[in-house]
């Protein structure tokens, strides 16, 4: 069970903007994420406001009077490092990771590099370009093969490869939405992700979830929009794969320096070995995102997730501190 944070005064925390939306391949989430992260915080009683920075500037966040902000943007602009470094800037403390680890968490080749590094498991990997050998790429890591840019999420411009001549239209898909493409070595098996609160030593995982999408498919569409994928929690699996699994994702949030609240992607391959996929800094928050399903199967609430994470904001530049209203 996760402790509730304890009752107070809903005015201790200011004003808070509840950023959202923006202007990524993930805006419709990222808004529907945030709309419901909203209503939670009035729920609750605290002065909670939209901010969309597709449609307003910096400088209205900065003279704003908002006291933090609950970062709800998904993908490029809001889970890179980009939104995170104008705040440490206006000295405005926000939920989530900081900028080297939102940076480096998008960046799926930069973050498999440091879980190599660190002895940690994930698939072979190549970076496609343009002109590549689709024979070549096959021989170093077989069949199947997932296709995907190298900084989106929600599996947008991802496509499994079941045959070399499939290999040009998955690198057309996801160049259109990267100019670095990721080809890895496609893991057959039982599909888990898991939810990680806190930073450091005080990171800890939450129970893990088993996702059953339709033909083993969870795409977009599947994720958000419809009802047939089956979710898991706690997944079915032997206590003692349990919590290695959640010492796997601890150790891999760790590694790329995360806070707050992240989810790690795992894939069991059929003779039960974990493979790190990604870790995700800003997770969905809708009504169909893992990261509620998770905390609720270890006690915690919708609304008391939400403002357990806001209590969390702060700067995370070691020397940094918040100004009133934002000022520089």
């Amino acid at each position: 069970m996760i402790p509730k944070p304890a009752p107070g005064n809903p005015a201790s925390y200011g004003r808070v903007a509840v950023v959202m939306g923006g202007s990524s391949a993930e805006r419709e989430v990222s808004l529907r994420s945030g709309t419901m992260v909203l209503a939670a915080l009035r729920r609750k009683g605290i002065d909670a406001v939209a901010f969309d920075p597709a449609e307003r500037t910096l400088d209205d966040l900065a003279t704003g009077g908002f006291a933090s902000a609950f970062l709800v943007l998904h993908g490029r602009y809001g889970e890179d490092g980009t939104i995170q470094g104008a705040l440490e800037l206006l000295r405005i403390p926000y939920t989530g990771s900081g900028v080297l680890a939102s940076a480096t968490a998008i960046d799926k080749i930069r973050t498999k590099e440091i879980w190599r590094s660190r002895g940690l498991a994930t698939p072979a990997w190549l970076v496609l370009e343009a002109g590549f050998n689709a024979d070549e790429v096959v021989t170093e890591l077989g069949l199947p093969i997932a296709v995907k840019p190298a900084t989106e999420g929600s599996t947008l411009g991802f496509t499994k490869v079941v045959a070399a001549h499939e290999l040009a239209a998955a690198w057309g898909l996801a160049a259109a939405y990267d100019d670095v493409v990721l080809a890895e070595a496609f893991v057959t098996g039982r599909e888990l992700t898991i939810t990680v609160l806190g930073a450091g030593k005080v990171a800890r995982a939450l129970p893990v979830i088993e996702i059953r999408a339709p033909e083993g498919n969870y795409d977009y569409q599947n994720k958000y929009f419809g009802d047939a994928t089956r979710y898991l929690c706690p997944a079915p699996l032997p206590p003692a794969l349990t919590m290695t699994l959640q010492s796997l994702s601890v150790a891999a949030y760790r590694a790329i320096g995360c806070s707050g609240w992240g989810r790690v992607d795992v894939m069991l391959d059929d003779s039960g070995r974990p493979w790190l996929l990604e870790v995700n800094t800003a997770p969905g928050m809708t009504d169909h995102s893992l990261v509620p399903m998770s905390a609720r199967a270890a006690g915690l609430e919708y609304d008391d997730l939400v403002e357990l994470l806001l209590a969390d904001a702060s700067l995370k530049i070691r020397g940094a501190r918040a100004l009133p209203g934002g000022s520089w």
